[in-house]
């Protein structure tokens, strides 16, 4: 069928399967009826959420299968700089690419496709020198029309990491 995917779905999808639909590229979804792409020039995009952890508990969450499995997906495997995301019986892979020990951490998506070196993800730990108040900026991509939708998913996604740490 080429270079593209045309998935049906009949039932609402849950944030974790939009995140995985939304962030693979050139994938179109017919969703009641509506169908959208990803093909288009993505959007940068940040969000900053206020923690009230330290930035090595919160990176913990970020950077490990056994945090991540607890908010961002249903199980999370990895094998070196390979890590597996899994929702129900969705896969989706990406990839390690920039680590650096209780700041920041950067995954590409990996799903074979022309553009995947294009876009990542990313989660940034910030510490006010002065409050020592901890931020947490996600960084990432999304289509111009999904843009405020991505960004709530975020906002859902970081809510489930607030409440696992007693942050909320």
């Amino acid at each position: 069928m080429g270079k593209y995917k045309i998935i049906i779905f009949s039932e609402p999808l849950n944030f974790q399967k939009k995140l995985a639909l939304w962030t693979t590229p050139k994938l179109f979804c017919i969703y009641y009826q509506q169908m959208f792409t990803s093909m288009s020039k993505k959007t940068f995009f940040s969000v900053e959420y206020d923690f009230q952890a330290s930035p090595q508990l919160l990176y913990q969450y970020l950077s490990t299968p056994s945090g991540l499995s607890e908010w961002f997906a249903d199980n999370v495997n990895s094998r070196g700089e390979a890590f597996l995301f899994i929702w129900d019986d969705t896969e989706e892979k990406a990839k390690l690419i920039q680590n650096k020990s209780n700041e920041r951490i950067r995954f590409q998506w990996d799903n074979g496709e022309e553009d995947d070196a294009d876009y990542y993800f990313e989660f940034k730990i910030e510490v006010d020198e002065i409050t020592k108040d901890v931020s947490l900026v996600v960084s990432d991509f999304a289509d111009e029309d999904e843009l405020d939708e991505s960004k709530l998913l975020w906002n859902s996604l970081i809510f489930d990491l607030k409440q696992v740490l007693g942050s909320a």
